[in-house]
């Protein structure tokens, strides 16, 4: 039998926790993963790639939750002034529908999240230039800056690190993730019928 780890003061150390992108101890019956033509090395390699994504995703997580505290602001309400000045980039206006749109979220709802934004001072309302009984939405400059100096500058490094590839390694990244992206959509899972998730409650 085999005894815990000691630390320097000489009381049993916790056992490391199994990994948690591991094929081997998430899948050890081969019941999800095809290992057929597998190698150690490619299993290794496998693993740390799928390690290597969850940790960009914690990473996304943390800047996410970071922006929305400094902001002071809902994740949708960040896209929302996200897509604004996406449209004053590119000299796109930028009315309730078309922010509805991008969002995916009600006219209703689009309505009560320009009247907290235009609360809070980070955005104005305007006619439109060739539709009088249309509107557009623009940032405020002081919030434009605000976002730009910070969570923008931060998602620039994901630029940086794409611009250290290699064209070729960028083609292969690119196919990697959208395939990926693919085979992971809940589209094509079978997550059994609403009775049987008011069953499970």
């Amino acid at each position: 039998m085999s005894s815990s780890p000691r630390g320097e003061d000489g009381r049993d150390q916790p056992a490391s926790p199994p990994p948690l992108f591991s094929i081997d101890s998430s899948d050890p019956r081969g019941e999800l993963i095809d290992r057929h033509g597998l190698s150690e090395r490619d299993i290794a390699q496998i693993d740390a790639l799928m390690a290597a994504l969850a940790g960009l995703r914690t990473a996304e997580q943390e800047l996410t939750d970071a922006s929305l505290r400094y902001m002071q602001l809902g994740q949708t309400d960040m896209r929302a002034l996200h897509f604004l000045i996406v449209c004053e980039n590119t000299g796109t206006p930028a009315t309730p529908g078309a922010i509805a749109q991008a969002l995916g979220i009600s006219s209703a709802s689009t309505t009560k999240l320009l009247d907290r934004l235009e609360g809070a001072g980070h955005l104005r309302r305007a006619r439109h230039p060739r539709d009088r009984r249309a509107l557009v939405i623009s940032i405020e400059p002081s919030t434009r800056s605000e976002a730009m100096r910070t969570v923008g500058a931060t998602q620039a490094r994901r630029v940086e690190a794409a611009r250290r590839l290699r064209p070729a390694e960028r083609e292969i990244v690119t196919g990697f993730l959208e395939d990926m992206s693919a085979r992971i959509s809940a589209d094509g899972v079978d997550w059994g019928s609403d009775e049987d998730a008011g069953d499970r409650g």
